[in-house]
């Protein structure tokens, strides 16, 4: 046709990483079932014994920290802090940030010097997706044994990277592991 112009096809990718927390020794039984199909799974600490981390890689690719549960225990020597780069998204993992108000001075400067547009964290159980000067909060809450009255949860990091972008759209949801079901989570 004349004067027509052909519109580039735009292609985008889509990515799945687990995000998990406080596990502490024990593998939920629907954890499998939810991540399968996820190319990473990234542990904020707490695993509790090596035998969780053998589990999580019969699934996918593990990427943990050490948690306060973890400190020598047998088999368990994880760094506190790790970075992962994923598709353009700098992803920080530690076990214990503060608040995303108030990140304890280490997890500050973590922060400082590593420049991540995600923070997954871990250790008070408690479900969290906060968005704070920037950077996306996660604490996927714990997929081990219950808390008080806190869900058995875990997230899951979608990536979305178009053809020549220099890094990806990140969207995280959390799961309830009993219910299967989104986790909708309110500070009440």
């Amino acid at each position: 046709m004349a004067g027509s112009r052909r519109i580039p096809r735009v292609q985008a990718s889509e990515h799945r990483i687990g995000l998990i927390s406080d596990t502490h020794g024990l593998v939920h039984p629907a954890l499998a079932g939810l991540l399968k199909g996820v190319e990473e799974i990234l542990h904020a600490g707490d695993v509790g014994c090596p035998e969780v981390i053998q589990d999580l890689e019969k699934v996918a690719p593990v990427t943990a920290v050490s948690g306060n549960v973890d400190v020598g225990v047998r088999g368990l020597s994880y760094p506190a802090f790790a970075r992962r780069d994923l598709y353009g998204l700098r992803v920080l993992i530690t076990h214990y940030v503060g608040t995303p108000g108030h990140p304890m001075p280490p997890v500050a400067e973590a922060i400082k010097a590593e420049h991540p547009r995600l923070v997954l964290s871990g250790h008070t159980h408690k479900p969290l997706v906060e968005t704070r000067d920037g950077i996306l909060y996660v604490n996927p809450g714990s997929c081990g044994p219950r808390r008080f009255k806190l869900p058995i949860s875990c997230g899951i990091l979608t990536l979305r990277v178009a053809d020549g972008a220099a890094s990806a759209s990140a969207e995280v949801v959390l799961f309830d592991l009993e219910t299967g079901r989104e986790l909708i989570w309110t500070d009440s």
